[in-house]
């Protein structure tokens, strides 16, 4: 390993320590069974990227979406415009009907359980990614259903994603903060420990963090390392939330609408951004 990459592993390993330093819902205790160096690696991915990049979030809530998800999905589409990609975000009803004017957006049908692996595949075969990207999007438990962290069964509100990592021919990441998120499958074991209904879909590259909105940041302070360029001055989740509030998003802990990601402050995610200046500096 060339002094360069061992400095990139450094910074990354960095940033992932900053993604859970909160640790409020044990993604700490998740990130030792982890590879070291999954930021740097999606990094990579998403730096190499010029063609399709589905990005798959929402979480349903209640009758509509919440915060945490669409804000860091939003932030990677920024960052992979940036770079020259060409990104979709892949959601169902209500987020998509809620981003289809401002966003490139391809939608996937609410509660629907038939031929979920041949409606991924053609989606696959139309879309042609070249790497696909979940964040904070519900994935199947054990008994191919989908629970929120209350442990309710929000099936029937749910678009499901998971066939579209499992079937893709190119890199995938998942990202998720709590268990129940596509790419917890990697880490199955561990998460059965917490408090929650684990996901058993798999990804290449899970990113964990105390919050999922968070990995978008940190992922787009490796790229600037890798580019040699500060790209997180385009990082905005307060002008994000505030799009997402007028269209009618909810807190997913609080259940509230409000410019809060998962019952914190919008403060919170701009301290980690200002954090993450200060590491890439």
């Amino acid at each position: 390993m060339s002094a360069q990459q061992q400095d990139y592993l450094a910074v990354s390993q960095q940033i992932e320590q900053l993604l859970v330093r909160q640790n409020l819902r044990g993604m700490a205790s998740l990130k030792p069974h982890l590879r070291p160096g999954y930021i740097l690696r999606a990094a990579r991915l998403i730096n190499q990227c010029r063609g399709t990049v589905l990005i798959g979030t929402g979480f349903p809530v209640l009758n509509t979406f919440e915060t945490d998800g669409p804000v860091g999905a939003i932030g990677l589409y920024q960052l992979l415009k940036r770079l020259g990609a060409a990104p979709v975000l892949v959601c169902g009803d209500p987020l998509y009907s809620a981003l289809k004017a401002d966003y490139q957006c391809y939608q996937i049908s609410v509660n629907q359980f038939d031929a979920l692996p041949a409606i991924a595949e053609a989606a696959l075969a139309q879309l042609k990614p070249q790497l696909v990207i979940s964040i904070e999007r519900p994935g199947f438990n054990a008994q191919q259903r989908y629970a929120n962290m209350r442990g309710e069964d929000i099936s029937a509100r749910c678009a499901s994603f998971d066939y579209f990592l499992t079937q893709a021919h190119c890199p995938t990441i998942g990202i998720g903060d709590g268990g129940n998120e596509i790419g917890m499958g990697n880490v199955y074991q561990q998460v059965s420990a917490l408090n929650i209904t684990p996901c058993v879909t798999q990804c290449d590259e899970l990113i964990v963090a105390d919050v999922s909105n968070w990995a978008a940041w940190g992922i787009a302070a490796m790229v600037s390392v890798l580019r040699g360029e500060n790209l997180l001055p385009g990082a905005e989740p307060l002008t994000i939330l505030q799009y997402l509030s007028a269209k009618g998003s909810v807190d997913g802990v609080t259940r509230l609408n409000t410019l809060t990601e998962d019952g914190l402050a919008h403060t919170e995610g701009q301290q980690l951004i200002d954090d993450l200046e200060l590491l890439i500096k």
